[in-house]
């Protein structure tokens, strides 16, 4: 994968190439660009994707230890990452993090449109028990380690508190073996992690909810019916905020629809984007 400096640090992403539209697809907590594998392997075929591989926990590159990491620090580094890679008219999509509110508020002029799909908004932030565990883990010395090695053991993974809660069906082991390995054997990625959740202001989807009411381009909100962790309602509530957005709900799939019926949303952004 390409390695790009940026302020914060070194990060790797994932680029398909091709003059076809550019479509940047992020992720969330512990858990990488390797969740977009599927949903990559069919858009890519006629679009630019582009997934970066965030520092929530699950990078292979620690941060610069002296530069603040926290969600608003991983807000600046997306725009950084766009613009440092000159991508113009982008459809930027997000599952399960909700940084791209922030962006559309904050730096709307490189986007074409936005997609979110089941990710935090409004005050479920953090989100669920897992999200409220990490949130609990980082504020005692000690207790990422421990997390992560519960969630190292695979009957554990299926549990409604780790990986079982992001999907229906299980993720092969070897894709969240590799979400897990950099916080079960780098101190530096455990404290990025720690560092971005000790980060976390309780306000801060709140406080986007004016920047995505200006937002006027194309938006997508694609919902799981099945979501443990995002009310389904909050679906609903972000179409209709949008100004141009609309709801999009997909059946038997939890948070991570890219794992759960990534055939259903590979369809449903390409339908997206050719439309508008």
């Amino acid at each position: 994968m390409p390695e790009i400096d940026l302020t914060a640090g070194t990060i790797d992403y994932q680029d398909t190439g091709g003059a076809g539209p550019v479509v940047v697809l992020l992720h969330g907590l512990v858990h990488d660009a390797t969740v977009w594998r599927k949903v990559v392997a069919d858009l890519g075929r006629d679009h630019r994707c582009i997934a970066p591989n965030l520092p929530y926990g699950s990078h292979r590159t620690p941060m610069r230890p002296e530069v603040r990491l926290d969600p608003d620090a991983v807000t600046d580094l997306i725009v950084e990452l766009l613009d440092r890679l000159d991508l113009r008219e982008v459809t930027l999509v997000e599952s399960d993090c909700g940084r791209a509110q922030t962006v559309v508020g904050r730096h709307p002029e490189r986007l074409a449109r936005l997609v979110l799909i089941s990710c935090e908004a409004f005050d479920n932030y953090p989100p669920g028990l897992p999200g409220k565990l990490i949130q609990l883990a980082a504020k005692v010395p000690g207790a990422i380690s421990l997390l992560s090695r519960s969630l190292a053991l695979k009957p554990l993974r299926r549990l409604p508190v780790g990986i079982g809660a992001l999907t229906k069906r299980p993720v092969p082991d070897r894709i969240v073996d590799g979400w897990l390995r950099p916080l079960l054997t780098d101190k530096a990625i455990r404290r990025d992690f720690r560092r971005y959740n000790l980060g976390v202001r309780k306000t801060e989807l709140l406080e986007a909810v004016p920047g995505m009411r200006r937002f006027d381009k194309p938006a997508l909100v694609v919902w799981a019916t099945e979501d443990l962790m995002m009310p389904r309602e909050h679906g609903r509530r972000l179409a209709e905020l949008l100004p141009r957005g609309r709801l999009l709900e997909i059946e038997d799939s939890r948070t991570l629809i890219a794992e759960d019926q990534p055939e259903q949303l590979s369809w449903a952004l390409r339908e997206f984007i050719r439309a508008t």
